[in-house]
């Protein structure tokens, strides 16, 4: 078993969180993929997986380049290597046990109903947008760690296996090229009966969660919406 650590970024400047986050993901150990100044995601994720050629028990981490990960690399690993479990698909940071209707897994009201999981800490409203300038950081509590429906894509891990079966090709009903790919991975896995999960992981994210400003977002969700059947539920 090997692991890969796939970054894909729409620029070529790395900054010092990027940097931080190679010098994490390197310790684990993984070989890290920097996907740099990429047009689409999907084709990043996809270049960097078929370049590689792996046997079905390695293990990927697709990753945001704005997160840092805390903790030992072998409790890290030891968390990671569930995915090699018999039916299992995406293990990640933070999801949902209820898709609804609108295909927004953060929804507030599931939230309220304890039906969402995981956790990952986020900018305190007072620290700078300027991700080398955040100092505080609070811990956003979804629920207890629990089987999802989907996972957030800040950080997916999965098994080569895994990643076969689904494909990580843009699938032709999204038209934006870096939105809802997280989405679709990992409803895919649960469509195809694959079992998704949240793990104990520590991530700093340095986004406070403005994509929902982007047309792309949008778009993509709407597509989502008339091509899958919600609400799904675990």
């Amino acid at each position: 078993m090997r692991i890969y650590s796939i970054i894909c970024t729409r620029s070529k400047e790395l900054t010092p969180v990027t940097q931080r986050l190679v010098s994490k993901l390197s310790s684990l150990p993984s070989k890290v993929m920097l996907m740099t100044n990429q047009e689409s995601i999907f084709s990043g994720y996809k270049k960097a997986f078929d370049h590689v050629e792996p046997e079905d028990d390695d293990i990927f981490i697709l990753c945001h380049d704005d997160i840092e990960i805390n903790g030992d690399p072998k409790d890290i690993v030891k968390a990671l290597t569930i995915v090699n479990a018999e039916g299992y698909g995406f293990a990640g940071a933070a999801g949902t046990k209820l898709l609804g209707q609108d295909a927004v897994w953060w929804d507030q009201k599931n939230w309220g109903k304890g039906l969402h999981s995981g956790e990952v800490w986020h900018p305190d409203e007072s620290s700078s947008k300027s991700s080398s300038e955040v100092k505080e950081f609070h811990r956003t509590n979804y629920g207890p760690l629990s089987k999802v429906v989907v996972l957030d894509g800040l950080f997916l891990a999965a098994s080569a296996k895994t990643l076969r079966t689904i494909g990580l090709e843009k699938p032709n009903y999204l038209e934006g090229e870096w939105d809802f790919y997280d989405i679709h991975y990992t409803f895919t896995a649960f469509e195809k009966g694959l079992t998704n999960v949240t793990i104990p992981l520590r991530i700093l994210h340095y986004s406070r969660g403005e994509l929902v400003g982007r047309e792309g977002w949008h778009k993509n969700r709407m597509a989502f919406i008339r091509t899958h059947s919600l609400p799904a539920r675990i």
